[in-house]
């Protein structure tokens, strides 16, 4: 029986020192791999929050693409109001006059709205000054070709005839 202690002492003893020398590699190993698992979550939450982000980004821009899609077809469509518009003032037809009203309601519908000039001050970025007269320096005093802006964007500057003061001699 003693050769039986014996050889469980010396078991036990060996694997002691193996026991001690793992569990701090033990403990290296599990601390390395928690860092890791904490690495691994942060990225993760950093990759979410940039695919959220990305997301928000995307339907902003599909909202301000559809807003002003009908840009250039509006920019087409411009010289022919133009002339309805104008004619309104000269013909004295009620046809035209409820066209007009129907189509200046369809186009603050989508957004669209004429550019307010005439007795302004001259703005240049919504206004392109075509001549000067004597008047009321830098007041609007004439439009000659109203302008538009859509959604609060300008698609077209209004020209104008803007005052200057009288030089004397």
């Amino acid at each position: 029986m003693m050769d039986d202690k014996n050889v469980i002492q010396e078991e036990s003893t060996e694997p002691k020192n193996v026991k001690q020398k793992n569990s701090g590699t033990k403990r290296d190993e599990v601390a390395k791999l928690k860092q890791k698992i904490e690495d691994l979550e942060n990225q993760l939450l950093r990759a979410v929050a940039d695919y959220r982000n990305l997301e928000k980004r995307m339907e902003d821009e599909k909202r301000e693409f559809v807003k002003f899609a009908n840009r250039d077809l509006l920019l087409r469509l411009i010289p022919a109001f133009d002339t309805l518009f104008l004619a309104e003032k000269y013909v004295v037809d009620e046809g035209i006059k409820i066209t007009v009203k129907h189509l200046r309601e369809a186009l603050k519908e989508v957004g669209v709205e004429q550019i307010k000039a005439e007795g302004e001050m001259f703005d240049a970025a919504k206004m392109e000054a075509i001549t000067t007269e004597e008047g009321d320096e830098g007041e609007v005093l004439e439009e000659l070709r109203p302008g538009y802006a859509l959604n609060g964007k300008l698609i077209r500057p209004a020209q104008v005839k803007v005052g200057k003061n009288k030089i004397d001699n």
